[in-house]
């Protein structure tokens, strides 16, 4: 895939990601009086995870678009695919009441870990 694809798909999925983050979470400060607790927390949770990890995916496309680099693409990869995993099981976990969409979860934070981890590449990349 050419660099400029490569940039109009990450910063695309970051922009709706981002704005998605936005609305969502002013849904959870104002209207979602009637969730369970528990509901709620997960759903925090999720949106936590997911502006942070939006925010880190930005930035690790625009660091992209300065040096091609193939730590900051599996970065960003790792970070797309841990937010649609972490927060999206458990955003659809909670408004479908499917308990076993849970399970994706931990796969979703372990690759958001390995985008952080990926950075570590940087270091041992040629310039």
């Amino acid at each position: 895939m050419k660099l400029n694809a490569i940039n109009k798909i990450f910063i695309g999925f970051a922009a709706l990601s981002g704005a998605f983050s936005v609305l969502f979470g002013a849904w959870l400060a104002h209207a979602s009086s009637n969730i369970l607790e528990i509901d709620k927390a997960r759903l925090i949770t999720a949106h936590h995870y997911q502006i942070i990890h939006t925010l880190a995916l930005l930035i690790v496309t625009l660091a992209y678009r300065v040096k091609t680099s193939r730590a900051l693409f599996i970065s960003a990869t790792c970070f797309v695919v841990g937010i649609l995993l972490f927060s999206g099981s458990l955003y659809l976990k909670t408004y479908t009441g499917i308990a076993s969409l849970g399970i994706l979860a931990p796969f979703g934070g372990i690759t958001l870990a390995l985008g952080w981890l990926s950075l570590v590449l940087l270091g041992n990349e040629k310039s």
